[in-house]
């Protein structure tokens, strides 16, 4: 009789606290939302959570406030996120570099798996290599035999180390057996022009993001790092055409603290969701070569984990250290 008690009590407190959660869920939210951005304004991130801030105010009644908090590689904005409470009220955007810098900065103030947890996947970007205009290669196979002939005279320029783009250039590299010396931008603004008049032989950046200078005949298209070609961009190969199995796209996502009640992130998530199945949506991230996407926050922190794996190995395999 006592266990069974015991057991009986036990099931009426969890039903009690799952009732409880999904009160929380539905009362939420009551006052303004901040979206933390880990990176300057101005960048493809910004550009997706200004897209997204109206519709989501829209849907929650309630102002969505965008605020930036850039540094090292976005640990800053996203250690704010992680050390915020966990009511919903405070919203992170990662991009690919949340799932590469526990390989790469030692010493992190946060543990990305255990502190955080992922809402959704937003949104997914090609990334395209590029080059000088009057580079003697014009696609990936001349690049790799000229940079064969000429070992150690390839320059490439990314918007950052440790960014996604760093790291599918050193994962070319380490594929191809090439070498190229990397120049960590401060973001991609002043790489274009230096790529553009030769003075920097190549460029690695988001597709989106390179496409008026191509189509500016400033840069001259190599391929983009996904094993497919990019469904905006068709004409440019892609690098698995060449190499099979080769597959590198930025990714953005939202996430919150771990302790947020699992009703709430399932709410908050399901909004994003609505939001993002939108045919005017769909449209507006497409002409800016964003392709949307959607996941549960069971899919967003498996595809977390495996990323950390895998660029922890690439890291691993490199010897690849920030500057």
């Amino acid at each position: 009789m006592v266990q069974r008690r015991q057991l009986l009590m036990t099931a009426l407190a969890a039903t009690a606290g799952a009732a409880s959660g999904l009160a929380r869920a539905n009362a939420w939210p009551t006052r303004p939302i901040r979206i933390i951005v880990p990176n300057v304004p101005g960048g493809g991130i910004d550009i997706l959570a200004r897209m997204m801030e109206v519709d989501l105010q829209k849907a929650w009644g309630q102002p969505v406030i965008i605020e930036y908090k850039a540094g090292a590689g976005t640990v800053v904005g996203t250690d704010f996120v992680a050390k915020s409470a966990p009511d919903g009220y405070t919203l992170g955007m990662v991009v690919t570099s949340h799932v590469i810098n526990p390989s790469l900065r030692p010493g992190m103030p946060f543990n990305t798996v255990k502190d955080l947890t992922g809402v959704t996947l937003t949104a997914r970007s090609g990334i395209l290599l590029s080059a000088s205009p009057n580079a003697p290669y014009s696609n990936l196979k001349e690049l790799i035999a000229y940079a064969k002939a000429n070992p150690g005279k390839l320059v490439y320029a990314t918007p950052g180390a440790g960014s996604a783009m760093h790291l599918g250039a050193e994962l070319l590299k380490q594929q191809t057996g090439i070498h190229m010396l990397h120049i960590p931008y401060r973001g991609s603004g002043g790489a274009y022009p230096d790529v553009s008049s030769g003075r920097v032989d190549l460029l690695v950046d988001p597709l989106f993001a390179s496409m008026p200078h191509v189509k500016g005949g400033r840069l001259k298209p190599i391929a983009v790092l996904g094993a497919t070609r990019d469904a905006t961009e068709p004409g440019i190969p892609a690098v698995g055409e060449v190499l099979p199995g080769f597959d590198v796209v930025s990714i953005n996502g939202i996430v919150v603290p771990s302790a947020t009640p699992r009703e709430l992130v399932n709410r908050i998530r399901g909004d994003f969701a609505k939001v993002l199945a939108t045919e005017d949506m769909k449209s507006r991230l497409r002409t800016l070569g964003l392709e949307p996407m959607g996941s549960t926050p069971e899919e967003a922190n498996r595809y977390f984990e495996n990323e950390i794996k895998r660029w922890d190995a690439v890291v691993k395999r490199g010897n690849i250290k920030l500057d």
